[in-house]
């Protein structure tokens, strides 16, 4: 390529056309002439002057044009008009010069290097390969993914400034200290709850602790969202069938007539092998003192079975007992499990009610009071001879001197023989809050018959109706609820195997999800111990 300097000189001293000469002498300048890398024009008259006409006006150098508006041309016919070619190339007289502006051949400037060389520039943008191929990039260009890191980068960086700018604030650092000592006091207070030797499984204290420090909707909102309906139809899992190995004959004792409950009729309408039929749990002194059978309690969730146990009171006894948190503690003269050393001649436990906070009532043993002691609410009392009652505190039952505990917990479902039509109204605020607000929950119930026998019930997917009504069918007049949710409602009866002093707990239920050892260890809630007298 010529550079600009040539170009002028070229203009300034072109070769006059053949065989014309030029209008402007035949001086070939300084350059000499310079006839080009490309041959001369063959047409005698040169380049068609078409080609070089321009819009009439002033030249842009130098004096005005002519009239035909050809700028720097001599007056003269378009016909005639001759045009001097531009030269191009060096010149053909000597060799070429460099003009005023221009440089020899090429000479590396101050500000110039010269071909770039690998290896020669280490940095961001060295050469992707070492023969400078594909993948290499120029240098002194960034990619756009350098020119958003450093966005990213400021963005950042003034973020980072914004949180200091903030952290520097009085009002800001004490609320994030009060923050702190918040999660501190949660952490400590979560995990006492969680460690603490109570029997109940890892969930069921994480709600307890919810439950007492305000949190109850939220643990009814968990529970909704997890709860499932029981399902329709079907067979229960396991066998109803009576064991082989039950005993059917009890020794005659004069004096002493065993009591033997009647076979249940099952509400689901036809009964499987063993259903309604009572076996007996555990025997004093050679007499039937537990009875237990299973039923289905419904037609329409035919696959669920309710466990009913039967207690003769000439036989055995009762002992109520404190949980280590509820009602906690307490001057009560008694703990909250079954320690070694006291279980000779341990029969049976079961749950107790409510806590004593929604209960409706209150709790009483062995002259010290939790809560309130309620007229009106259902009470199991609990005598120094070991008896139980069951009735309307104040109507049925009233505190005397013979009275060592009572249990209060909402009201009757059983009531003078007849189930009371306030079991089916408003399930949720007369009979507890359930697992995700549903009337089938496990549910538990104890119940006195006319002849003295007390009768526990529990099982899944129960209503209140259902739970009376199993209650009722078993011979109880008078029964309320006890607990509910598959937690708290369980039954256990206790085998000798040879070991009279320790022995070992056994599940009503199969389905029981509590754990059959549940009272040998220090329980959060109230129970209570059956014994043999």
């Amino acid at each position: 390529m010529l550079r600009p300097a040539s170009r002028r000189a070229s203009q300034q001293n072109p070769s006059p056309p053949e065989p014309h000469s030029s209008p402007y002498g035949s001086d070939p300048g300084p350059y000499g002439s310079d006839p080009g890398p490309y041959p001369p024009d063959p047409r005698p008259y040169g380049p068609d002057p078409a080609a070089y006409d321009y819009p009439p006006g002033p030249a842009p150098y130098g004096p005005p044009g002519p009239p035909n508006g050809r700028p720097n041309g001599p007056p003269s016919d378009p016909d005639t008009q001759v045009f001097p070619r531009i030269p191009r190339g060096p010149a053909a007289q000597g060799p070429h010069q460099p003009g005023p502006y221009e440089q020899g051949p090429y000479e590396q400037g101050p500000y110039e290097q010269g071909p770039y060389e690998p290896g020669q520039y280490e940095g961001p943008y060295e050469p992707d390969h070492a023969d400078g191929g594909p993948g290499r990039r120029r240098r002194g260009r960034r990619g756009r993914g350098d020119r958003r890191a450093e966005a990213d980068g400021h963005t950042k960086g003034r973020r980072r400034g914004r949180i200091r700018r903030l952290l520097r604030r009085p009002t800001v650092r004490v609320i994030l200290a009060l923050v702190a000592v918040f999660c501190c006091w949660l952490a400590f207070s979560v995990g006492q709850a969680l460690a603490a030797p109570n029997g109940g499984s890892l969930s069921s204290k994480l709600a307890e602790w919810a439950r007492d420090h305000y949190l109850g909707p939220v643990v009814t909102f968990g529970e909704w969202v997890s709860y499932q309906p029981p399902k329709v139809g079907g067979k229960p899992g396991f066998s109803l069938a009576v064991p082989k190995a039950a005993p059917t004959r009890y020794k005659h004792v004069k004096g002493f007539q065993p009591i033997i409950p009647q076979r249940l009729t099952s509400p689901a309408g036809t009964p499987l092998a063993g259903e309604g039929q009572w076996r007996v749990l555990e025997t004093v002194k050679g007499q039937p003192a537990m009875f237990g059978t299973f039923l289905r309690p419904s037609s329409v969730y035919t696959s669920y079975v309710a466990g009913i146990v039967s207690m003769d009171q000439r036989l055995v006894s009762f002992q109520l007992r404190p949980g280590a948190e509820d009602p906690g503690p307490g001057n009560w003269k008694a703990q909250p499990w079954i320690p070694p050393g006291t279980r000779t001649g341990l029969i049976g436990t079961f749950n107790g009610g409510f806590k004593i906070n929604t209960s409706g009532g209150g709790f009483y043993l062995n002259g010290d009071t939790s809560g309130t002691l309620t007229k009106g609410a259902a009470s199991v009392v609990y005598y120094r001879n070991g008896t139980i009652k069951i009735g309307v505190w104040g109507r049925d039952v009233k505190m005397t001197s013979n009275v060592v505990g009572v249990r209060q917990n909402l009201k009757l479902i059983v009531d003078h023989g007849q189930v009371p039509a306030s079991v089916n109204q408003d399930v949720e605020a007369n009979w507890g809050a359930t697992l995700g607000g549903g009337y089938y929950v496990w549910r538990s119930g104890l119940g006195i018959t006319k002849d003295g026998r007390i009768i526990f019930v529990y099982g899944p997917a129960l209503n209140v109706s259902e739970l009376a009504d199993l209650l009722h069918q078993a011979g109880a007049v008078e029964a309320l609820q006890l607990d509910i949710n598959p937690e708290w409602t369980s039954f256990e009866y206790y085998k000798t195997d040879g070991h009279r002093s320790d022995p070992r707990p056994v599940d009503v239920l199969p389905t029981q999800q509590a754990p059959a050892s549940r009272y040998y260890s220090v329980f959060s809630r109230d129970f209570t111990a059956v014994y043999a007298r």
